[in-house]
């Protein structure tokens, strides 16, 4: 079984050249060297931003960068063709690729409408605070650039539950329209959390299904693309995706990962959701990320052992995508949570030597983050990757007793040659920790693959060893013979 392993090719503040799908296509092999298995890329369809847009202010789902729209023919990575190669030259390397899709609303609207509407309270959504009136609302898109190619539906306020501004008085006020309500089936921040921007879809609403689905079979025939990733789940009706994908699986005649972004630290949430959704999604572990990003900035408080309390990944691991950063966590972008730099590869440990979840890793992890002065994390996360590809086989043991200093062990297996690993880590002072690879290595020297620690661990013949590492700091330690084989 290969150990899979998800690049999320994108982040939030990369140079709107125009240039990231040739960039992609040109970086295909050597993501592949990396160990990934796959690539998450960003939306691909025309935003209200043109080539500012990083692509979730969504105007256009079938202009890919084919059409004169919103200021540019491309998007802020590209044309329609390049995107297609970009994917092509992906998979040609091995590599699934996964397109992002943005289903929660629409932005940039052609024309105005007047339409009946109810003003709601922001802070409590079930809450309306007044009559029904007349508004007058961005909510017509008839996308002229494009002139009706592929499709040529336009979208009205019909299509949509609501917006957050009324041009007519200038009011930026939650709006319902024609006391449509909301749904019911999302998340109850806020009492009911379905709107959160532009102009909401309305999943009750049958032409706005038909047309999504309508989409959703254009955009898979013509990119092939291999999964999907759900931008904002939390807002759109908890079922609504089970008919999409089974029609997309019907389609592409085989089995797809998904993952769905449900942002919320509330581990009972996600679990409804993956019931609701009739367990066709895996959703990322929003709530590890959290327990990264406290522990990161706790200075050595936080408490080691509970590091997987109240995760995704210990409740439905094989449900569970985790990650340590990505776009949104970003400094200065909605969700910033940013885990702090020397915790880096403690999280990245976590997720990418470990059994449970698929895990992701951040494009501004890897290759820096240069708008923000950010490095990458380095050689390290680059061996870390090495490792899940190489050697990371074989029952997991975990030795999490203590609130510092924790552990655990892959025992490797006989398919993959010097398989096999002992991980410990700590927040605070050094320790070291006695633990068990496996008999089947007894005698074996084992050293730090991550050079932080220069201790040379001979096995005894239970395969039991004791294994240190410095202050603040993580130690991988592999068969000494396989640094000769693959770092020397």
């Amino acid at each position: 079984m290969k150990n899979e392993v998800i690049l999320q090719g994108f982040e939030w503040d990369l140079p709107a050249d125009s240039q990231h799908w040739n960039r992609l296509k040109e970086m295909s092999s050597e993501l592949k060297d990396y160990g990934f298995t796959a690539v998450w890329l960003p939306p691909a369809y025309k935003g209200t931003a043109g080539v500012e847009d990083v692509g979730y202010g969504v105007y256009d789902y079938y202009d890919l960068g084919e059409f004169d729209q919103k200021g540019s023919i491309p998007t802020k990575y590209g044309t329609k063709d390049e995107y297609l190669e970009a994917i092509k030259a992906l998979q040609d390397q091995g590599l699934e690729v996964y397109a992002d899709i943005v289903f929660n609303h629409l932005i940039g609207a052609d024309e105005k409408e007047t339409a009946p509407a109810v003003k709601y309270s922001w802070d409590n959504r079930n809450k309306p605070i007044s009559d029904e009136e007349e508004i007058e609302a961005w909510t017509k898109f008839t996308f002229p650039g494009r002139k009706g190619k592929y499709n040529d539906y336009v979208w009205t306020w019909k299509n949509f539950s609501g917006v957050d501004y009324d041009d007519r008085t200038n009011d930026h006020a939650l709006f319902n329209f024609a006391q449509k309500g909301w749904e019911d089936q999302v998340d109850d921040e806020m009492g009911n959390y379905d709107y959160l921007m532009g102009c909401d879809l309305d999943m009750e609403n049958p032409e706005t299904i038909e047309q999504l689905d309508k989409w959703g079979k254009w955009y898979q025939e013509l990119t092939n693309v291999d999964g999907y990733r759900l931008d904002a789940v939390k807002h759109i009706e908890f079922n609504y995706y089970v008919n999409w994908l089974l029609n997309r699986r019907e389609e592409k005649g085989k089995d797809f990962f998904v993952v769905g972004e449900y942002w919320s630290g509330d581990l009972p949430k996600l679990e409804e959701y993956l019931d609701s959704s009739g367990n066709l999604i895996h959703l990322f572990d929003v709530p590890l990320h959290y327990n990264f990003y406290e522990a990161s900035h706790s200075n050595g408080a936080y408490d080691m052992s509970q590091i997987f309390a109240g995760t995704l990944t210990a409740s439905r691991e094989d449900y569970a995508v985790t990650f340590v950063d990505n776009h949104d966590t970003q400094v200065g972008q909605s969700l910033q949570s940013w885990v702090d730099g020397w915790f880096k590869v403690h999280a990245y440990a976590l997720i990418l030597l470990r059994k449970a979840g698929v895990p992701v890793v951040f494009w501004g992890d890897l290759f820096g983050i240069p708008e923000q002065g950010i490095e990458p994390v380095g050689e390290d996360l680059e061996n870390l990757l090495k490792l899940r590809e190489k050697i990371s086989f074989g029952n997991q043991v975990d030795y999490f007793d203590d609130p510092n200093c924790i552990g655990w062990v892959l025992t490797g297996d006989y398919e993959h040659e010097l398989s096999g690993l002992a991980v410990v880590m700590t927040n605070a002072q050094g320790a070291e920790k006695e633990m068990t690879i496996s008999a089947i290595h007894g005698g074996e020297t084992y050293v730090d693959i991550l050079r932080n620690n220069e201790a040379k661990v001979v096995l005894d013949e239970t395969g039991k060893g004791i294994f240190p590492v410095n202050d603040g700091q993580v130690s991988v330690y592999v068969d000494e013979r396989l640094v000769e084989k693959y770092y020397s």
